[in-house]
């Protein structure tokens, strides 16, 4: 149940209520487990981060633009430094210990400024800036089949992920008033 949705005087669903809360929990804690997230939001963010990159690279070689081409090179590390940094974060998950590091590296730098959440939503922000720059800028057609197949995955991972969960959490919306009756 939504944090939002409790009222201190409504007891939190539990498994013994025979509700089906104990499922939809279940349901819940694995969409905001650090596997799920990586998995569906920052290995994509990665990917799309690595293929932009690597378009700059390429523009920038062609070009002979030697600041587009390190552009593209910084890109590149980034993108290998977050993938690295999700993949260490669910590979912990998985084996329930502490990750003791953020998703991403501008997360983890925002632990400097003790806010994480805010540098990993401008994190979210420059990817999902990113990929309309892949679009609009014509880049994307310049990728390979594979690069693309790649792309391709990242999306559809990234995009089914958010609409169910977003489908689950309206499915649970929905149910609050029954349960409350």
């Amino acid at each position: 149940m939504e944090a939002a949705a409790l009222t201190p005087d409504t007891p939190e669903p539990t498994p013994c209520t025979g509700s089906g809360a104990g499922i939809t929990d279940r349901i819940q804690r694995f969409f905001t487990r650090p596997f799920f997230l990586s998995l569906t939001i920052g290995i994509p963010f990665c990917i799309f981060k690595g293929l932009f990159g690597l378009a700059a690279l390429r523009s920038g070689m062609v070009s002979e633009s030697l600041p587009l081409t390190i552009f593209g090179w910084a890109v590149i590390v980034w993108a290998v430094v977050d993938l690295l940094m999700n993949i260490w974060r669910a590979l912990t998950d998985l084996d329930h210990r502490e990750a003791g590091i953020e998703y991403c590296s501008l997360a983890e730098l925002g632990r400097i400024f003790h806010r994480p959440a805010v540098f990993l939503a401008v994190d979210t922000l420059i990817s999902f800036a990113i990929i309309c720059l892949m679009l609009w800028s014509g880049w994307i057609a310049g990728l390979t089949v594979p690069e693309a197949y790649l792309w391709y995955a990242a999306t559809t991972l990234n995009l089914i992920s958010i609409s169910a969960v977003s489908l689950y959490n309206e499915i649970k919306k929905a149910e609050q008033p029954r349960r409350a009756a």
